[in-house]
């Protein structure tokens, strides 16, 4: 059973300056729900009920967020409010959470590390902070029954197009039965003609305690990071390492244009705004 999640959330959000001068990237609504959330929420419905946060300056909205807010509730219940008060008593009560402070921006390696010690020789899967999919199966809960099923450590992967993959590590792996690979190697961020396939890393991980040894070896590379791909490459040396084809996608939100369209997708969802929003859309192309 998978009990333990990391969640590194530390980085700057550069991208989205000024939204992210005061508030953390995670932060940044999806129509109303933080996209940290919806990472959290994707944990919980794989069945994961320990989280580790790795934040870092300037993400205290973070801790509040979870956190329960007293006076809001007292609010929100003088007026009557019912469905707003338990959906904000939910927030602080979907997992136990914690928190730890990367007090560098030294790479995902580095943060995966700050997690030793919660870790604690147990499995964890790592969801990145900044990164929500949408697929009919949590994406953690598909990294989970593969691993029960297999043992072994467990990448999510995604298939982009050829003149994405110098941005993202990709993998040359061997199909080994459909939508599962059996990982020989890992690259970052390849040049598209020395790239070995087009599956990427896809911002889930379920890995071994021992990754953890293998971070501790590492030494910063000539930007001053520790980053997760060397570790990696060194485990699939020694014992298998599968890759995991997502049954759903992943929401490109790393840049404006994808954070946009993300909302404008998840808006369409929900049944007390896709009616009116399709019209609006419909009169808006109309009227360009």
């Amino acid at each position: 059973m998978i009990r333990k999640a990391v969640i590194p959330a530390a980085g700057f959000g550069t991208r989205f300056l000024p939204a992210t001068k005061s508030q953390p990237k995670e932060m940044l609504p999806i129509v109303d729900t933080p996209v940290i959330q919806y990472v959290v929420e994707e944990a919980v419905q794989a069945g994961i009920t320990d989280l580790l946060m790795i934040i870092g300056k300037g993400k205290r909205a973070i801790e509040e967020h979870f956190d329960r807010s007293f006076q809001l509730e007292r609010q929100l219940e003088s007026q009557g409010k019912t469905a707003e008060l338990e959906a904000m008593r939910r927030i602080s009560e979907l997992a136990d959470i914690h928190f730890v402070w990367q007090k560098e921006m030294r790479g995902l390696g580095d943060a995966v590390y700050c997690a030793r010690h919660h870790v604690n020789n147990e499995p964890f899967v790592i969801l990145l902070g900044d990164t929500v999919m949408d697929a009919p199966k949590p994406a953690a809960l598909q990294l989970v029954e593969l691993y029960q099923r297999l043992q072994a450590p467990v990448i999510l992967l995604e298939e982009v197009e050829p003149t994405k993959v110098s941005l993202y590590g990709i993998i040359d792996g061997e199909e080994v039965e459909p939508g599962v690979y059996r990982i020989k190697d890992l690259v970052e961020k390849p040049k598209p003609q020395k790239a070995p396939s087009r599956l990427a890393i896809a911002s889930r991980y379920l890995l071994t305690p021992d990754i953890m040894d293998y971070i501790a070896k590492l030494l910063p590379g000539s930007n001053g990071e520790i980053d997760l791909t060397e570790p990696l490459r060194s485990l699939v040396k020694i014992r298998p390492v599968y890759g995991l084809k997502l049954q759903g996608r992943r929401c490109d939100i790393g840049n404006k244009d994808g954070f946009v369209r993300t909302n404008i997708e998840f808006a369409l969802k929900r049944q007390d705004m896709a009616d009116e929003l399709r019209k609006y859309i419909r009169q808006l192309a109309q009227n360009m």
